[in-house]
């Protein structure tokens, strides 16, 4: 079995492909098999969504690249930016993976949401295609999540004496 314990940055090669559906790439533990039939398991460092492109180390020196696989996807089209950053908006309230493209919006089936933007005027259509939303705005590549602690203040007249 493949083993891989990290990424690997910049461009390059690859030995194999592992096809993973959105949901299967926010995991950080995962036993998959690639399109050449070899087993793998994934051993990486939690915090990080698996993009398309994506490629990671082999313990055996080969190296993995991540392939988005084909999911059921609703769609919205609209030339009405303003409409359309609406629909982000309260998409984004509701903590929805979305991916943003000009004048479109994608996000995994959901016939609630389906419905709520259906409301706001907007035609929601049914596709299947690879799902690759934003990482979100605190991710950065240095793979870390944390924000700096704050510095402790103690105030005067707020002694725990």
């Amino acid at each position: 079995m493949l083993e891989c314990h990290e990424w690997l940055e910049g461009e390059g090669g690859h030995d194999h492909v592992l096809e993973l559906t959105y949901e299967l790439r926010t995991r950080s533990r995962l036993r998959a098999v690639t399109e050449g039939g070899l087993d793998v398991g994934l051993f990486l460092p939690r915090g990080r969504v698996l993009a398309q492109g994506e490629r990671l180390q082999c313990t055996d020196g080969s190296v993995l690249m991540i392939s988005a696989a084909p999911e059921q996807l609703s769609r919205v089209q609209c030339s009405d930016a303003l409409l359309l950053a609406r629909a982000a908006y309260h998409m984004g309230n509701r903590h929805v993976a979305l991916e943003v493209r000009a004048g479109e919006l994608r996000y995994l089936c959901d016939h609630v949401l389906d419905a709520m933007l259906r409301g706001f005027g907007l035609e929601v259509e049914q596709i299947t295609a690879p799902f690759n939303p934003e990482s979100g705005a605190y991710h950065n590549h240095s793979h870390s999540v944390a924000t700096p602690a704050a510095p402790f203040l103690r105030l005067a007249g707020h002694d725990r004496g």
